[in-house]
């Protein structure tokens, strides 16, 4: 299959055809994340399989993807998606709080988002693992923009005297890769803990690196 086909036009059903190839997206991508992120898992679902989940047919599967690797590379980006609005509504309700408050406002919007669903979790940090080159690097690119929304914060946090001034970039890259590896283990209940506690955690470790033992913040 060398593209998608090409999706019926007009209204039909009161709809238009762009309210009508919404819907059924979206009804491929809530097929997919039941699949790929529950059982049988992306690599033993086929297009037929997906399409049947979805209560639609093959056909309607190849006018929105061109591959079951699209359906993914399209569910890891929204699952994503979700996860980066809840940080973002949540920063927006934590201006002004001191810092050791606003990590925790941030951490755990981002901890209750992934954790909520245990097919998000599957998604984000094991079916797209080793599929291919190119979402190997929309992986890593979604994974930078976490690491500049952490580096942002910690530059705002410098400039506001609360964080030890520094180029962040490393101890940004390094810090989300324990985010990501804590909450992967909690979740497959590696790690003995609430929620709570692995929030706090996270929270302490990014104190450290913003805070190294000797320093003091502006005014302290």
């Amino acid at each position: 299959m060398t593209g998608r086909l090409k999706a019926p036009t007009g209204r039909y059903g009161g709809r238009s055809a762009e309210e009508r190839q919404a819907e059924r997206r979206r009804r491929f991508l809530d097929a997919a994340l039941e699949l790929f992120g529950g059982a049988p898992g992306y690599r033993a679902t086929t297009v037929a399989a997906l399409s049947q989940a979805a209560g639609l047919s093959t056909r309607q599967f190849y006018e929105e993807f061109r591959t079951l690797e699209d359906a993914l590379a399209a569910l890891h980006l929204q699952v994503n998606g979700w996860a980066e609005q809840a940080v973002l509504d949540a920063l927006a309700t934590a201006d002004g709080l001191p810092l050791a408050e606003r990590a925790a406002v941030l951490f755990r919007a981002y901890a209750h988002d992934v954790t909520c669903d245990p097919r998000r979790i599957r998604i984000t940090f094991v079916e797209i693992i080793g599929v291919s080159p190119r979402l190997e690097e929309q992986r890593l690119a979604r994974r930078a923009r976490w690491v500049d929304l952490i580096r942002a914060e910690a530059d705002a946090a410098v400039a506001r005297g609360e964080a030890a001034p520094r180029d962040y970039r490393l101890a940004a890259t390094a810090f989300i890769g324990s985010v990501n590896g804590l909450l992967h283990d909690w979740s497959a209940g590696w790690v003995d803990a609430t929620l709570d506690e692995v929030v706090d955690e996270l929270v302490r470790l990014l104190l450290g690196i913003l805070r190294p033992e000797g320093w003091r913040p502006r005014g302290g």
